[in-house]
């Protein structure tokens, strides 16, 4: 078992300029590295700000020319601001490290706070974070006098949700009863040491999502607490419970390197047969 403090860095007024996050990410992830001090999670909320992965591509960032810090996390773009409960693990795993591993714990810390509210979400294959899961296609009603059988989104994987009006905004995914996320996970890890973390939105302006191409994802959007309930969800309510199970599963769990499959060694070839000479015709 190891031991995991929290740091609540700035809330509401006192919300935190994303750089500075950074920087003090930074200073613990050196500290912990060396010891000197435990696993560390920061939690916080950050003034409204786009950040962009390694992976995002030029199609996916705001096409009015909005700023975007670029950071050495994974994923792609995304959007923070008011409202939302970041948390940034800095931790300490055994090496190779099991990224996915750690992606699972922190889903499953989220996947624990919303069925607390009772919101039920998943996960979703082949993508990261924890979603709440829409109706089948077949099951959703077109918007605007529009047919599924004519949903570009089906066809086009280069369609673009923000050039063709609200009623295919991240932000309605809901309306549209698609999946979508309720928190996004994107992480590094230096040296050993987790960094970045997750997203939790809890009552944010999920329009904020319609200028960019969330996490890449044009196939679905993103959700609150507050919107799938239908009621105002405060930060405040949800930071001892995303604590309580944040500490739970980190503190608890059976940390393993990675497993890494070694190729293996190929069977001594048979020795070659005697030639056989050719036999005249």
């Amino acid at each position: 078992m190891s031991e995991l403090r929290f740091v609540r860095l700035g809330f509401g007024e006192q919300a935190v300029e994303y750089t500075e996050a950074w920087q003090k990410q930074r200073e613990v992830h050196a500290d912990r590295f060396e010891d000197r001090v435990p696993d560390t999670c920061l939690l916080l909320e950050h003034p409204p700000v786009y950040t962009a992965g390694r992976r995002t591509a030029d199609n996916e960032r705001p096409l009015d020319g909005t700023p975007v810090i670029d950071v050495d996390r994974g994923g792609k773009i995304t959007w923070h601001g008011p409202g939302q409960l970041v948390g940034y693990p800095i931790q300490k795993l055994p090496r190779p490290v099991d990224v996915v591993a750690h992606v699972r714990r922190l889903e499953d810390a989220l996947i624990r706070t919303a069925a607390d509210f009772g919101v039920e979400t998943s996960r979703v294959e082949g993508r990261s974070g924890v979603w709440v899961l829409g109706d089948p296609v077949e099951q959703r009603q077109a918007l605007g006098g529009l047919s599924l059988d004519f949903d570009p989104r089906l066809q086009d994987e280069e369609f673009d949700p923000r050039l063709n009006g609200p009623e295919y905004a991240p932000s309605n995914a809901g309306q549209r009863r698609e999946d979508r996320k309720l928190a996004a996970i994107g992480i590094r890890v230096a040296k050993g040491v987790t960094m970045h973390g997750f997203a939790l939105n809890v009552n944010p302006d999920n329009t904020w999502f319609d200028r960019i191409v969330p996490c890449g994802i044009r196939d679905a959007g993103v959700t609150s607490l507050s919107n799938e309930l239908g009621r105002e969800i405060t930060i405040e309510e949800v930071l001892p419970v995303v604590e309580k199970h944040l500490r739970d599963i980190l503190e608890n769990a059976d940390l393993a390197p990675r497993e890494i499959e070694r190729p293996q060694a190929s069977a001594p070839a048979a020795p070659a047969a005697p030639a056989v000479p050719a036999v005249p015709a």
